[in-house]
């Protein structure tokens, strides 16, 4: 009796072409829709990111019967959430995808790669001491990709909300967002790179909790360059009185926004009003209908604080009325205007990287159970932050490429069609030829070298 042969059924609806009707079916062998990969694959090889988490996990399995060990899983699921499959369901469809395959140094017809279950128990593996030495090699990480050692690192600390549906540990309802999450902090350096990410209720951190995770921050960057000067830069949340006893002792420089208080207001009642008037008489066609700014310095300080502060003070008038914001800092040499516009202002370019990390890399699928594990997946997407942003650094500096988002990235870049050929001696991937840019294909695979090991 012959082998009946079962063939994935016809997509309906389809209207013909030129009288001709169109058939489709999933039934492309050895193809792929992630033709891209192979890319990534070679800069997961340059950055080396995941020898480094191995190096920080205990593997309870016995040596003999593992069969996808952790270097996989960790890679894989890198690979998965760079080219948009952030959910780890996705795993059971994607380990037998010939192009995955291939970037994990597999042939099409090998063995399939992990499953979700195998995934999901790699998450739940590490304990809170695996975590921190994660959290240390992360920076190491960061650091090492520095030809050299700089002279002079800015921090930009932040944090964001994550909303969650279930039942997480550390979960918390924050009444601004009106809904339970959590509320990481995240750290880039001015270029974009992501130093840590750490989970936290959706509550705002206290003074000590910052100084704490400072402390483990800065010790690991200086443990790795101990002459370097750092610059904090953040938000009101981060400027209280034990963040600038930490940063004086610890020698670091800062700027940092400061909560508008009635002793700071004082200084700058009479700015505003002149400020508001100078605009309202006609100022304002003078300049286009753009805002009027002004600024002002002085010195003073919480009553909280320990001693007086060097503080900026902003007063910008317009339709709308006038706003005032303030920061402290520690900058000398520098008028208030240029530490205002060209420095703290700088860190809004933050925002963009949170988004990428967290909205075109989904960083906020925080669905499991333990806080544990949730934090690997946090550290799990920075890792394929790093892969996204790597790519984006061997684009040439005055091309749109340069500044592309990571989700235009993956559509033009990662998102290819391709068949697999699997010869004696080769292996050969057949790409559309009607791909638009494939000059850059080539040009990134040749600056490739460029990536610090």
């Amino acid at each position: 009796m012959p082998v009946k042969v079962e063939s994935s059924p016809l997509l309906p609806g389809l209207s013909p072409v030129c009288g001709r009707a169109i058939v489709a079916r999933f039934d492309g062998a050895c193809m792929s829709s992630d033709g891209g990969l192979l890319m990534l694959r070679e800069v997961d090889r340059r950055l080396g990111i995941a020898p480094r988490l191995v190096a920080c996990i205990v593997d309870p399995r016995a040596t003999n019967r593992v069969v996808h060990g952790l270097d996989e899983i960790i890679r894989t699921r890198m690979l998965m959430i760079a080219a948009g499959y952030e959910d780890g369901n996705d795993a059971d469809h994607l380990r037998g995808d010939p192009m995955l395959k291939l970037a994990m140094g597999r042939l099409p017809d090998d063995a399939d790669l992990c499953s979700q279950p195998t995934i999901s128990r790699f998450e739940n593996l590490p304990d809170a001491r695996a975590l921190l030495r994660i959290g240390r090699a992360m920076v190491d990480h960061y650091c090492h990709s520095f030809r050299q050692a700089p002279a002079r690192v800015v921090l930009d600390i932040d944090d964001t909300f994550d909303a969650v549906h279930g039942g997480q540990q550390m979960r918390l309802f924050n009444a601004h967002h009106d809904e339970y999450g959590f509320q990481p902090i995240v750290v880039f350096d001015e270029a974009g790179r992501m130093i840590a990410a750490v989970l936290r209720p959706a509550c705002r951190p206290t003074g000590r909790q910052i100084v704490r995770w400072l402390h483990r921050l800065v010790t690991a960057i200086r443990g790795n360059w101990p002459r370097v000067e750092i610059m904090l830069r953040a938000d009101s949340h981060y400027c209280t009185p034990e963040v600038l006893r930490f940063c004086r002792a610890r020698r670091l420089d800062y700027t940092l926004g400061v909560a508008p208080t009635s002793t700071l207001r004082k200084h700058i009642l009479a700015l505003e009003e002149s400020t508001a008037a100078r605009f309202s008489s006609g100022a304002a066609a003078n300049m286009g209908g753009k805002k009027l700014r002004r600024f002002k310095e002085f010195y003073d300080g919480a009553r909280s604080w320990d001693r007086v502060e060097r503080i900026i003070a902003r007063v910008e008038a317009g339709p709308q009325g006038t706003d005032t914001r303030f920061i402290v800092t520690s900058l000398g040499g520098l008028s208030g205007r240029t530490i205002y516009q060209d420095i703290y202002c700088a860190r809004g370019q933050a925002e963009n990287h949170i988004k990428a990390w967290k909205t075109h890399l989904a960083a906020d699928r925080t669905s499991c159970c333990r806080a544990t594990a949730n934090q690997m997946r946090l550290f799990l997407h920075v890792g394929a932050y790093w892969l996204m942003w790597s790519l984006r650094t061997l684009m040439p500096r005055r091309s749109r490429w340069r500044g592309a988002q990571f989700d235009t990235i993956r559509l033009r870049l990662l998102k290819l069609a391709v068949r697999i050929e699997v010869l004696k001696t080769q292996v050969r991937l057949h790409l559309p030829k009607a791909t638009p840019d494939q000059a850059i294909f080539a040009l990134l695979l040749t600056r490739m070298p460029r990536l610090s090991i």
